[in-house]
């Protein structure tokens, strides 16, 4: 008997169908003798339906308020769901973010959990219950309620399985797996039956939509294991979908590359003939820093008669407004020849563990683009990740190319 934390997304909970069909998965775990608690989401489109209501009403809603708001669809979520099991002969509780309670801080609509109280959950474990915790939501130290953003019931259900020193913690979706890349991108990619924590966390930041990224942080912390699996399959089926578990096990597969993400939101920023000298960096990045933009690749290149170019990528979204700072703030600020601009730019990522043991990698991710005739915009590169951008034309001829190159979808000798 195991103590398992489960979480359904939005699409499991997309309609009453749907979640008597989450009831009876949840009822055959319980027949096998397991401890359970469950964390859905809101009804599929139901958040976005409550925050454009309340744009409707104010285009810039206070934060406080916004939360009381969305938190609302999780908590139907869970009567919903009690009810469900409640059908099935079972005896189920559900529960509020505050009523657990989960401690977060004060910064709305994206909280981040402090601590959790688990010893009402523990007393109805202990008494039989199945327990239903509401997903996304929480409580600060005065009261108000608080949300986690977008995605934050994976990182409640990590957070519960964390407190509670769950054996699992299974994140039920739409897709049955972790897979080498988007299936839809390239028909070959396979599914993983294993991944560490560390490649599925650089796969989440570079654009793989599996997992919320803020989730498998906290499960790496915390070494809460972590499984992917689809509610959409059968729940007697023997698909146990992707385990990601801790550092490199000696069980691991060790193939060099486990996955290619890529992200068509890039956008490039250039601004050339720049004094080479300390501090051009912050005169560049720091008002794009103060107008909450986020960076992500830069290059700065080598020096020609004291001047240089300076290069990085933002959010495609950010992108008209970190242009316009460039020029009217930085520009004259360094005495800049021009700003340029591309907003059609796309990553593309190869991530593995192997990459640290093997040389000769990135060589032949740089061998394959160009026997495709891809031109490399930029480059970055962490111990176990080689990012490229190119152009977003391009992005899916790479993605193919690169999974045959490093023949992903075969299984490790």
């Amino acid at each position: 008997m195991a103590l398992i934390v489960q979480k359904y997304g939005g699409t499991s909970m997309g309609s009453p169908e749907r979640i008597r069909e989450v009831a009876r998965r949840i009822a055959h775990y319980h027949q096998q003798g397991h401890k359970l608690i469950v964390v859905p989401s809101a009804m599929s489109g139901e958040t976005n339906r409550l925050i454009g209501l309340a744009k409707e009403l104010n285009p810039e809603p206070d934060g406080r308020e916004l939360d009381v708001i969305a938190s609302t669809g999780e908590q139907v979520s869970v009567g919903l769901l009690a009810l469900a099991l409640h059908k099935l002969g079972l005896k189920a509780k559900s529960y509020t973010g505050w009523q657990v309670k989960i401690q977060t801080d004060s910064a709305f609509t994206k909280a981040r959990i402090m601590a959790i109280d688990d010893a009402n959950i523990r007393r109805d474990l202990n008494e039989g219950f199945i327990v239903v915790v509401a997903g996304f939501q929480g409580i600060d130290e005065n009261g108000n309620i608080t949300t986690l953003g977008r995605g934050g019931s994976d990182t409640t259900g990590v957070a519960l399985a964390a407190a509670l020193k769950a054996d699992e913690c299974q994140i039920f979706t739409d897709v049955d797996g972790v897979y080498t890349t988007d299936p839809r991108v390239v028909p070959e990619a396979r599914k993983l039956e294993k991944i560490t924590f560390e490649e599925m966390f650089e796969l989440a930041s570079l654009g793989s939509k599996v997992l919320q990224i803020r989730s498998v942080e906290f499960a790496g912390k915390y070494k809460v294991k972590l499984r992917v699996l689809s509610s959409f399959t059968e729940f007697d089926s023997n698909d146990m979908g992707t385990l990601i578990t801790y550092e490199e096990e000696e069980s691991m597969e060790q193939a060099i590359i486990s996955g290619i993400a890529f992200t068509r939101d890039e956008a490039k920023l250039t601004v050339t003939g720049v004094p080479d000298r300390p501090g051009i960096a912050y005169a560049i990045l720091g008002p794009i820093a103060e107008a909450n933009i986020d960076v992500d690749v830069i290059i700065q290149n080598t020096s020609v008669d004291g001047l240089t170019d300076f290069s990085f990528t933002v959010h495609r979204n950010d992108f008209n407004k970190a242009l316009a700072i460039l020029n009217d703030k930085v520009k004259p600020a360094v005495s800049a020849r021009d700003v340029r601009g591309d907003n059609k730019s796309a990553k593309v990522s190869i991530v593995g563990i192997g990459m640290r043991s093997h040389a000769g990698v990135a060589a032949k991710m740089f061998e394959c683009l160009a026997r495709e005739n891809v031109n490399i915009q930029m480059i970055a590169t962490s111990e176990i990740k080689t990012s490229v951008v190119v152009d977003e034309k391009y992005m899916e001829l790479a993605v193919r190319a690169l999974h045959q190159a490093f023949e992903l979808d075969k299984l490790p000798a």
